[in-house]
């Protein structure tokens, strides 16, 4: 049996209450010290599979901007991120973009959507303006 201890930060709320996380064989079996039900569920996340939220930007083709800025629409697994950055690497939109707009679906069969965070309008249509 494969025994842990996790000292972990919680990060969920402005209080930033720490403990300590015990695994064995990859299950959490104890948290000692958080103070609500957020930080323990962040904390038994953290230790046995951490996700993080990843922005960054993609080409944009005949858009009035050539980046477009994007996000995962939840969080990727920890061990995705560079994964998904490279995947991310080789997209190119066309313009125009509407924020929210799903830009990739289901990144790397991960369930993950990457969205659009802001319009972009087409390079002709802010001429017009």
């Amino acid at each position: 049996m494969l025994r842990q201890v996790h000292a972990i930060q919680c990060i969920g709320c402005p209080v930033g209450c720490g403990g300590d996380v015990v695994v064995e064989d990859g299950a959490v079996v104890d948290m000692t010290g958080f103070t609500c039900a957020k930080g323990q569920a962040y904390a038994a996340e953290e230790v046995v599979s951490p996700r993080r939220m990843v922005t960054t930007t993609v080409r944009v083709v005949g858009g009035a901007l050539p980046l477009l800025p994007i996000m995962s629409a939840t969080a990727v697994p920890k061990a995705a991120i560079f994964d998904c950055i490279a995947l991310l690497r080789s997209v190119a939109v066309r313009a125009p973009v509407v924020e929210g707009d799903v830009i990739v679906a289901n990144a790397l069969g991960l369930g993950v959507d990457f969205i659009a965070t802001r319009d972009i309008p087409a390079a002709n249509a802010s001429q017009a303006s």
